[in-house]
């Protein structure tokens, strides 16, 4: 049976316009949806069920005056924990965390609120957003519902759970390494990272991003258009310009367009075959469509990934070792070897040397891109992993070799999206990146509304247990 929890905002808002639904029947439908799949996958950390209820029935009679506050008034949304929110704590996935309620919206939740979402909750995360995984201290086990033995990726875990099984249109989460394009992929999702200062964040942070996730590359354009209006709290935020990408996405013609792709970076993990294939299959159907497809060497050294590598892991050890023994016994035993075991003895030069490499990541990213117009490559090398696993492997000493195609991207601040592709033999979904020149993110969403009409044939979303079958879905 059709459900309004799987519709597209788009289908939505255009219910709630012309009275075939109402913001509060549909928000309904999106918490029956929350509550046959929530035992499984464990998306949620927070549902407002009375606050969106509200929040519905005020929408609902903006709707019936005929004034909506946005083009997505009504539509359901879910933020990553941490986005904070008013009134709410925000533990960053750690059960070391302080729980007290913060003060105020952070941007992106403030744009959803003044645009008239009905936020449904708060998403689960790891710790301190590290390793993406689905495994937190504080939150438990996040799984995918492609097949619930199966990691969502992180750190976006609960956003990209919460998508795939259909707890509304709408997710926002945020990206510092590849954490809304990992989880997208490994979930069937679309995902962008925008470029650095597109959507304001607050607290800002080198290569932090806050991003759409969605079912569709159409309701993610609209999201945008919420998220990239200005907010002064981020002092890194790229002045703003009134962009409408939902009215602009469509009529890309990839005729004459020079992408290049990119499927062996040299260095993290070997790509899996199907992941390979899936990208060399997106890039024929591009070519097929009047593309030139170059081979792309890879721009990224052993040396630059370590880089990146011992960035982060002093970065959370210079928190982690400030925590008293006993708030410290809370982190994940993971997260606390995995940032101790080389940083305890770092130097100085050690982190400036690091630092050097994340800044010549940054410059070859930027070079490397320089002669195409786009560039297709995995998003991750691997297929989803083990729900309980804290990273692929499960090797604290060497955490992060699956993020080798994503993180260069946060680096040199341009945009890349996900969009699932096709599926592994065994059904599991396999997306490919679409990397643009810096601040072209509408370039990257109309590339990618192209390609979503490009691919082959979708398999249904994921039913929950108990739900009948549901119908093959298309782009």
């Amino acid at each position: 049976m059709d459900s309004a929890a799987d519709w597209s905002a788009a289908r939505m808002t255009a219910a709630f316009r012309d009275g075939e639904a109402s913001p509060v029947e549909v928000l309904r439908q999106v918490l029956e949806r929350l509550d046959a799949w929530e035992p499984a996958i464990n998306a949620m950390y927070l549902v407002h069920r009375d606050a969106a209820l509200e929040a519905a029935r005020e929408s609902e009679a903006r709707w019936r005056a005929g004034r909506p506050l946005s083009a997505i008034d009504g539509v359901p949304v879910t933020l990553k924990e941490n986005l904070y929110t008013r009134g709410d704590p925000a533990p960053v996935g750690t059960a070391a965390s302080d729980l007290a309620p913060k003060a105020a919206d952070a941007p992106p939740s403030a744009r959803v609120r003044e645009a008239g979402c009905v936020i449904l909750g708060k998403t689960t995360m790891p710790d301190f957003g590290m390793l993406s995984s689905g495994l937190s201290s504080f939150h438990g086990v996040t799984r995918n519902p492609w097949r619930l033995d199966r990691n969502t990726s992180g750190s976006s875990s609960g956003a990209a759970a919460a998508a795939a099984a259909g707890y509304g249109p709408l997710h926002v989460g945020t990206d510092i390494g590849g954490s809304v394009r990992l989880p997208a992929t490994h979930c069937g999702l679309f995902a962008l990272k925008p470029s650095l200062g597109r959507v304001p964040i607050d607290p800002p942070y080198m290569g932090r991003v806050a991003g759409p996730m969605t079912r569709t590359v159409h309701d993610a354009a609209l999201l945008m258009n919420v998220l990239a209006k200005p907010d002064v709290r981020d002092f890194m935020s790229l002045p703003y310009q009134p962009v409408d990408y939902a009215a602009q996405l469509d009529g890309l013609d990839p005729k004459g367009l020079r992408i290049g792709l990119l499927t062996d970076m040299g260095v993290g993990l070997a790509p899996h075959p199907d992941v390979v294939a899936a990208c060399r299959a997106a890039a024929r159907a591009l070519e097929a469509a009047g593309a030139s497809i170059e081979p792309m060497r890879s721009f990224l050294s052993a040396a630059m990934l370590d880089g990146i590598n011992t960035f982060f892991e002093a970065r959370s050890y210079n928190d982690v070792s400030a925590m008293p023994p006993p708030v410290r016994a809370k982190v994940l035993p993971f997260i606390v070897e995995w940032c101790s075991w080389r940083a305890s003895s770092f130097s100085g030069a050690d982190v400036m040397s690091a630092c050097t490499q994340v800044m010549a990541m940054r410059e070859a990213a930027v070079r490397a891109a320089a002669r195409f117009d786009f560039v297709l490559s995995p998003v991750s090398p691997i297929l989803p992993y083990a729900a309980e696993s804290a990273c692929p492997g499960d090797d604290p000493h060497d955490a992060l070799p699956h993020i080798a195609f994503t993180v260069a991207w946060n680096m040199s601040e341009q945009p890349a999206a996900s969009l699932n592709w096709n599926f592994s033999a065994d059904g599991l979904p396999i997306g490919v990146q679409l990397i643009g020149q810096r601040f072209d993110d509408l370039g990257v969403l109309r590339l990618a509304r192209a390609m979503e009409r490009l691919r082959p044939p979708q398999r249904p979303w994921p039913q929950a247990p108990g739900q009948a079958p549901a119908p093959q879905r298309g782009a």
